[in-house]
C-alpha cells in the first residue's frame, strides 16, 4: 500500500498509538489500515468411502489436485463460502457433517477451513477454476500431485480416523516448503 483510500495522503508503515503492531497510517486523516489473514473455506466431500478432488486450472498449483475450496467472500458464512467453492469448482451439490480441520498458515497470512461433506448425488464436473474433477478412494489418492500442504494434512488426518465425529483438527502450517509457500 502506497497511498490513502480515503484521502489520496501517502502512507506511513508505522506502529499507532495504543497498537502492538506495524499498520499502514495515512498522516494526513489519521486512517489506518489493518490487513488481516483470509479464509479459505472448502469441503472434504465424499461418496461411498471416496473423496471428490479437483485439479486446478488456476495458478498457484495449476495442474495440482485439491479439495474443493476457495476464499470466503464478505457476507458469508464459513459454511456458506464452502457450498459454494464446492459447487463452483466441482458443479457438486453437498450436504455438510462437521467441521473437519482448521489450518492456520501465517507465512502466506491465511485459515484454512475444511469440513466433511456428504455428496448428494454423484454428480459433478469441472468448474471454471477446475481442469478435472474425480471421486478417489484413499489407495488412489495422487499424494505426490496434491496443491497444498493444508488439503495432503486434511486427507491424511481423515484417512487416519474416518468418522465425522471426531473433533476438528486444528493446527498451523508454520513454514513455507518451497518458495511458493507451498
Amino acid at each position: 500500500m502506497k497511498y490513502c483510500s480515503h484521502c489520496a495522503g501517502e502512507l506511513v508503515y508505522e506502529i499507532p498509538a495504543g497498537d502492538n503492531r506495524h499498520r499502514f497510517v495515512c498522516p494526513s486523516c489519521n486512517s489506518i489500515f489493518y490487513q488481516n489473514p483470509r479464509i479459505v473455506a472448502g469441503t472434504l466431500a465424499l461418496w461411498q468411502n471416496q473423496v471428490l478432488l479437483c485439479r486446478r486450472a488456476i495458478e498457484p498449483r495449476r495442474g495440482y489436485w485439491t479439495l474443493p475450496g476457495g476464499f470466503m467472500e464478505n457476507g458469508e458464512s464459513t459454511e456458506q463460502a464452502a457450498l459454494r467453492e464446492t459447487r463452483e469448482e466441482a458443479l457438486a451439490e453437498v450436504t455438510l457433517r462437521s467441521l473437519l480441520s482448521m489450518i492456520t498458515v501465517p507465512h502466506i497470512d491465511q485459515v484454512h477451513i475444511f469440513f466433511v461433506a456428504d455428496l448428494e448425488q454423484p454428480e459433478f464436473g469441472a468448474g471454471e477454476e477446475s481442469l478435472e474433477v474425480a471421486l478417489f478412494a484413499e489407495a488412489d489418492i495422487p499424494w505426490d500431485e496434491l496443491a497444498f500442504p493444508t488439503v495432503s494434512q486434511t486427507l491424511k488426518r481423515w484417512f487416519a480416523r474416518p468418522d465425522s465425529s471426531q473433533p476438528a483438527h486444528v493446527f498451523d502450517i508454520t513454514m513455507p516448503l518451497d518458495k511458493t509457500g507451498v
